[in-house]
């Protein structure tokens, strides 16, 4: 997995304002229908990762484990961030591609 590419990707999306972050806010989104892809750090904390995977699955969101919080803040450019939520499906798409 080329983690260049996936996390301009998802810098782009951050720059167009369609992504969330913070676990509290994505499953606000996932819950609110909005939320297109989940990426999830995979040094989240393991009652963290249970909470966000089993939203994801209720409501039929797609999610990636991506490699650490550092990498998935950096994207973004924040501090570490455990739980990103993708609020647009192209951009839903096309990291999903990247990330398989």
């Amino acid at each position: 997995m080329n983690s260049n590419q996936w996390m301009s990707l998802l810098g782009l999306a951050n720059r167009a304002r369609k992504i969330i972050s913070g676990e509290e806010l994505s499953v606000k989104e996932i819950r609110g229908g909005k939320a297109k892809l989940v990426l999830l750090s995979a040094d989240a904390s393991a009652n963290t990762a249970k909470k966000v995977t089993d939203k994801c699955k209720s409501y039929n969101v797609p999610y990636k484990i991506v490699e650490n919080r550092h990498l998935l803040g950096q994207a973004i450019g924040k501090e570490a961030r455990v739980v990103v939520a993708v609020l647009d499906s192209g951009f839903a798409k096309k990291l999903l591609t990247l990330l398989d």
